[in-house]
This record gives structure tokens, sequence and C-alpha cells, in this order.
């Protein structure tokens, strides 16, 4: 187990530092930089172009923007392994500052939606696969099927009319009510927010959920015509047991191992809903900084991002261990 947690670290060291550079390269990639954003925002100003001139100039020698690419990766990644991700072109502020306003609810809100979506999704598609062809099974394979279907982004657009016409409310969108949004932390405050985080996770949460239940009995379906769970039943086990002692621990086996890829795909697959609910989340702050050519800010979400699918999978892979006795790590 030592021997294959080092290898994992070693592999997360190299998967690490392709993505830093893949991901500078790839915001590099289309024509044209900050600086040609900036003019371009500037001119629409009708702000003189002496003016124009000198701020880009100041621009270009605050960030290094005139030095070759590869020259301002390597700084930008020697600044990263010393904790410094550089400075947000488009915000002048440290990236660092502008990713923690919004990466604790973001990463807080994903963590939340798993749970959801674990704690919804086994249970459901347990019971399908027990009752197969039953009323349940075809009411709970319908609904999974039209939960897939749909995106999330079109669930909060209708969430939001719903509210509108049928409730008569006027601000359901966001996180908190207005009289909390610039308010410190405190207990009415994280109240509130508890008011409006329920309606976000079932929004996110809708498509993953859906397709996991399907996963769950599909798998559920396969494992309960095993041999060893055929000679479980001429054994005299009870039903229980059957299902949740040994049916269970393997059917849930790709569902775990999925688990460190949909974390970073609850973050990024957000962004949209983020958008139409006003959510303060770091989607849309990835977003901005891609259409503003911001390198050093969209790079630096970008590791983030990539950090937590590493350790997501390797988590998942610990826990599978744990779960299956068949899954050994030594060879």
């Amino acid at each position: 187990m030592r021997t294959y947690i080092l290898q994992r670290f070693l592999q997360m060291i190299i998967v690490m530092v392709v993505v830093m550079l893949v991901s500078f390269i790839i915001v590099e990639l289309p024509p044209g930089d900050f600086l040609t954003t900036l003019r371009e925002q500037l001119t629409d100003q009708n702000v003189d172009p002496k003016v124009i001139d000198s701020t880009v100039e100041m621009y270009r020698a605050r960030y290094g923007l005139g030095e070759n690419w590869f020259i301002r990766f390597g700084k930008w990644a020697w600044s990263l392994m010393k904790g410094d991700m550089g400075y947000s072109m488009q915000h002048n502020r440290p990236a660092s500052e502008l990713m923690g306003e919004r990466l604790s609810l973001t990463i807080w809100i994903s963590i939340a939606t798993l749970i959801f979506m674990f704690v919804v999704s086994v249970p459901i598609g347990m019971l399908s696969a027990i009752k197969q062809y039953s009323a349940w099974d075809h009411s709970f394979t319908f609904l999974a099927l039209l939960g897939v279907s749909v995106p999330s982004f079109i669930t909060a657009l209708v969430f939001l009319l719903l509210s509108v016409t049928l409730l008569g409310a006027t601000t359901v969108a966001g996180l908190f009510s207005p009289e909390y949004v610039t308010a410190e932390w405190s207990w009415a405050k994280f109240v509130d927010m508890l008011k409006h985080v329920w309606i976000i996770l079932f929004i996110v949460g809708l498509g993953d959920t859906a397709s996991t239940i399907r996963v769950m009995r599909a798998r559920m379906l396969d494992t309960l015509g095993e041999p060893y769970i055929d000679t479980a039943r001429m054994k005299g086990l009870s039903g229980a047991k059957i299902y949740f002692r040994h049916a269970l621990r393997v059917a849930i086996n790709p569902i775990i191992s999925s688990i460190g890829l949909r974390f970073p795909q609850i973050i990024s697959g957000s962004t949209i809903v983020a958008i139409v609910l006003t959510l303060p989340l770091i989607g849309p702050l990835l977003l901005e900084a891609l259409l503003g050519e911001d390198v050093y800010l969209a790079c630096s979400i970008l590791v983030v991002l990539t950090l937590a699918l590493v350790i997501g999978n390797f988590l998942a892979d610990l826990a599978l261990a744990w779960l299956d006795p068949r899954i050994r790590f030594e060879n």
C-alpha cells in the first residue's frame, strides 16, 4: 500500500505539471492577449489615445506581457510552487484572493451535492433493482430518464419562472437574501443560506443523481444475478444481508470510483446554473477570466480544479479498496 500511495503521489505531480503547461498554452492560443482586450475597451470608452498607450505599456511592464510565453509560464509556475498564484490583470488583485472568496462556497456546495446525489440515488437504485418491473421501478426509471434529459440550467430557468409566476417571489436567485449579501457571517446569515441552498443542490445535482440511479439499478441487477448471491440465498441468509452485505458492496463500486470525476464536473458544470441564479461560485469567475484572457487567474483556477480531480480519484481508489476485498493494490 505504501508503494501504491507513493506511485500515485508521483503521478499526481506529473499530472499537475502537464496540466499547468497545457492550460497556459491553451489560454495563450487565441489571437491577441489581455492588452488587446484592454485597448479595445478603452477605445470604446473614448479614452484619449495617449492615455491608452501609456496604460497598455504600464500593464505590459507590470505583468511582463512583452516576454516570451515560456518565460512567463516558468515564472508563474515557480511562483505557484511557492504558494503565489499571481495577479489577476482584470481585477488588479491577487488571484488567490479572488478565488478564496468563491472557492470555499463552491467546494461546500459541491460536497453537499455529492452527498445529496449519493443519499438519494443509492437507495432508489437498489429499490428499483430489487422491485424490478414493478410500479416503483417504472416510476423511478421514468423520472431518472427525465432528469438525465433536462439540462440543469433549463431546470434553473423553469424554477425561476415558477417562483415568480406562481409564488409571486421577487428575489429567488442568489445564495443569500438581499439583507445578508454584504453582511458579516453570523448564525442568522447561515440559516438564511440554508433556506436557499437546498434549491441549488436540487438543481445542480438533479442530472448526476438521475444518471447515478440508472447506474446503480443496472449494477445491482447484474450483481443479484451472480452465483455467489444464489449461494447466499441457498444458505438461508435474509434478504437484508444479501442486499446490503453482499450485493451493495459490489454494486456500488462504479459510483464510488466516479466520485473523483464528478467533483470537478459539478464545479465546472454548475457554471451556467451559477450565472442564471447569480451564485458567487468559481465557475463564472473562470468563464470571465477565459473571455478576458486573464491568463494567470484562469490557469490558477484550472490548476485547483485539476488538484480536486486527482485527489478525488485517489480517495475513491482507497474507498474501493476498503469496500471490495477483491481489489488489491500491491500488484
